[in-house]
């Protein structure tokens, strides 16, 4: 018998301030910014109570601190929140093994399969919720729809703490009235195209005909009507792996000093070498983020990356430290820098022992019991308890990105 999909996008409700919120009872009913506690800083997550005074996620803290001067500024903790959506994750995998994560606090759930056992989609949603809230004190909104976007649109009007179900009967009369923004792949510059093309609805997408819509936006007109229409045939891929984990940071100042500016990379470069071995996965590819210090404007700034291959995928800091320090010593800008960040990706498995070759580089060796004692030590005492005496990475934000499925 055919079973119409059942798909779940759950995530958790300003994740990072609900947790500071949650482990400090004095934060509770304030508004609270994580992140950007320095005028060179930008907004990581913000609670509702901050929300209400238009704060908003990637926000300069200068900006927030004028809508918001109440507002308590908490430096955040990324080992911790990290700990959190792994439990949060395995409580997404009681309800279906098909867990697609999109972040640490978010993730597709394909429960088609679980509905036979566990009861109809509401119910299912709703016992993931109670879980979910017992297990860590948190909230979590759930979106129900038989394709992707329709669940991750639902779960995002059903903020804070709810749960809203679309039915497969109910997805037109559900998007029609939505704002066209609202569609996965129409960011601004489609919105505006779309505009020119008397098109401000998801209902008017639905209703134009693709092939004279793609003279005026482009190739993209067809699939975008499609998911105007409800068309959404994306499974969701369980066994997905990361994109690139990466690290970065604003400095308080500008920096011009190259001692600085090598320190943070270092720094950058050991922290992603540390969350790789502890996924053990490693990186084929490095990348160099540099933000200039030049204003374009609007809150902007000049940003570029650079990127370099490795000779073998590695999770070694070392390696990866000294494949971005070559970068930023081939493109280092004669401008003042503002931030700096290192990526490590092309990820892949991790070498087992039983794959150190016939001749094993004694080097490499001593590296892997160096890391591994280093980790351990940071494991117990915390990341930042042991470090190279070159690294050196104030960070403005918390950072520790990973990139999965669908960017973020």
């Amino acid at each position: 018998m055919h079973r119409e999909p059942t798909i779940l996008h759950a995530d958790m409700d300003a994740f990072y301030a609900a947790v500071e919120q949650r482990d400090h009872s004095e934060l509770r009913g304030r508004p609270v910014i994580v992140g950007g506690g320095s005028v060179r800083g930008v907004v990581a997550a913000c609670s509702y109570e901050a929300r209400v005074f238009g704060v908003r996620s990637a926000m300069p803290a200068v900006q927030a601190r004028k809508l918001c001067p109440d507002a308590v500024f908490v430096r955040g903790d990324m080992a911790k929140y990290r700990r959190i959506g792994a439990q949060v994750r395995r409580l997404f995998e009681e309800v279906s093994p098909l867990v697609e994560p999109l972040s640490i606090d978010e993730a597709f759930i394909d429960a088609t399969g679980s509905v036979a056992l566990l009861g109809p989609p509401r119910t299912i949603a709703e016992r993931l919720r109670a879980r979910v809230r017992a297990e860590t004190g948190l909230a979590v909104s759930v979106g129900i729809g038989p394709g992707k976007m329709v669940a991750k649109i639902a779960s995002d009007l059903a903020k804070p703490d709810g749960l809203l179900e679309v039915p497969a009967a109910a997805v037109a009369a559900f998007l029609g009235p939505l704002p066209v923004a609202r569609l996965f792949g129409v960011g601004a510059v489609m919105q505006a195209a779309l505009a020119r093309a008397g098109i401000a609805t998801i209902g008017d997408l639905a209703r134009a005909d693709a092939v004279r819509l793609a003279a005026r936006i482009g190739p993209m007109a067809e699939a975008l009507v499609a998911l105007a229409r409800g068309d959404d045939t994306r499974v969701v891929e369980a066994d997905r792996a990361a994109k690139s984990y990466g690290e970065e940071g604003t400095f308080e100042r500008d920096v011009r000093d190259d001692r600085l500016a090598r320190g943070a990379i270092i720094a950058h470069a050991e922290a992603v070498a540390r969350r790789l071995r502890h996924d053990g996965v490693r990186a084929g590819t490095v990348v160099l983020k540099v933000k200039l210090a030049t204003p374009l404007g609007g809150g902007r700034f000049p940003l570029f990356t650079r990127q370099t291959a490795l000779d073998e995928p590695s999770d070694d800091g070392k390696v990866l430290s000294d494949a971005a320090l070559a970068l930023w010593t081939r493109h280092r800008p004669h401008e003042a820098v503002r931030l700096l960040g290192v990526t490590g990706a092309g990820i892949v498995g991790a070498v087992s022992a039983g794959q150190l070759g016939l001749f094993p580089d004694p080097t490499r060796r001593r590296r892997a019991a160096l890391n591994g004692a280093l980790d351990r030590l940071a494991d117990r005492f915390g990341a930042h308890s042991v470090t190279r005496a070159d690294a050196h990475a104030p960070k403005a934000t918390p950072t520790g990105q990973v990139k999965r499925g669908e960017d973020e």
